[in-house]
């Protein structure tokens, strides 16, 4: 591989479970909890996994100022108990309305148990600079590797860590500027509709991309409605990702690439030995070999000239039309997406990143 990842598989159940704290927990051990969330805060739960409190950085500076000791056991005295906090149900406007009121960045999702499930954002919730670039996001698949579970509902509306995933991307994609959001449905489509509307609630303009026939996944594209000028993000709609956005489109800017593949690392253990072997000559002997690679994160950048490749009404992958830009001598980029990826496109994938 000419590009060497440093392998980093986070899931979003972990992260929460790592900003949690025990109301017997140390303020060294509170300390830790708020560091490694990068949050500013931490969430105290019993024994039973029940939010109880929250601590803040601040809460933990005020108790040591005020003569406590790191290693002191005060955690359950100095946490707040009146914390705010949401249901899975909760619309996004009313959880900025309660952040916006409280003057807080972090909200917790929690489901009837108290427990902890997932985390609101503002940055995610309100977005920050406005981008020019648009996103499009394949929602149109029929998941049947996801069968029975996606025999009544799409599989971007799966929840995760408390929220849908295709709302967990276009959050993500709110949060990094994204004003323009373009979504493909097809199968459940009307769910997705329901559930999205217009965008305005979600910080956002959206867009739907009807297939009056099967296009794959790089055929939709040819269906926007104006062409493009800047390059946009596409996207799968069943990954689980907090992926670096700008780091991505700065990439593809800098390299005037036509279009830009989003890669993963990859690795298969063969269980067996394998010989090398020229002609009819043992070269050596490899005992069950690890191989690397590099895969497709199913992320993209493209750019009109890309979409030019593209043909009316044609069915084919959006792999195609790397092929085809190469074929055609046109520049094409490589990205290693490093950051948290799950593709939850099948059971296995869908419980880790549930955290099962």
């Amino acid at each position: 591989m000419s590009l060497r990842p440093s392998e980093q598989r986070r899931d979003p159940t972990a992260e929460l479970r790592r900003l949690q704290i025990l109301p017997s927990a140390s303020l060294f051990e509170a300390m830790g909890a708020v560091d490694v969330g990068a949050r500013g805060i931490t969430f105290v739960v019993n024994e039973a996994g029940r939010v109880v409190g929250s601590l803040t950085d601040g809460d933990i500076r005020r108790a040591i100022l005020a003569g406590n000791d790191v290693h002191s056991r005060c955690v359950e005295r100095i946490m707040s108990t009146n914390f705010t906090a949401v249901t899975p149900d909760t619309r996004r406007v009313e959880v900025l309305d309660l952040m916006r009121a409280r003057h807080i960045n972090v909200v917790p999702i929690v489901d009837t148990d108290g427990k902890l499930i997932g985390l609101h954002l503002l940055r995610e919730l309100f977005g920050g600079e406005t981008r020019p670039n648009w996103a499009f996001v394949l929602a149109g698949g029929k998941g049947t590797r996801l069968r029975p579970l996606t025999e009544n509902i799409p599989k971007p509306l799966i929840a995760v860590a408390g929220r849908p995933i295709l709302e967990r991307i276009v959050l993500h994609l709110v949060g990094h500027g994204f004003r323009r959001i373009f979504l493909s449905v097809n199968y459940l489509g009307h769910m997705i509709e329901d559930h999205f509307g217009d965008g305005s609630h979600f910080g956002c303009r959206i867009e739907y991309i009807h297939e009056t026939q099967p296009l794959g996944t790089g055929g939709p594209l040819k269906l926007l409605p104006e062409p493009i000028e800047h390059p946009m993000l596409v996207m799968n709609g069943d990954l689980v990702t907090q992926f670096d956005i700008d780091r991505l489109v700065s990439f593809h800017k800098r390299g005037d690439f036509v279009a830009t593949l989003g890669l993963r690392p990859y690795h298969q253990e063969v269980p067996f030995g394998v010989a090398d072997v020229q002609g009819d000559r043992l070269t050596g002997m490899r005992e069950k070999p690890r191989l690397e690679m590099l895969v497709n994160a199913g992320i993209y950048m493209v750019s009109q000239a890309a979409v030019d490749l593209i043909e009316p009404n044609e069915e084919f992958p959006i792999t195609e039309l790397f092929n085809r830009a190469l074929g055609k001598g046109l520049p094409v980029g490589a990205h290693l997406i490093e950051d948290e990826w799950l593709d939850v496109g099948r059971h296995d994938e869908l419980n880790k990143a549930r955290g099962q």
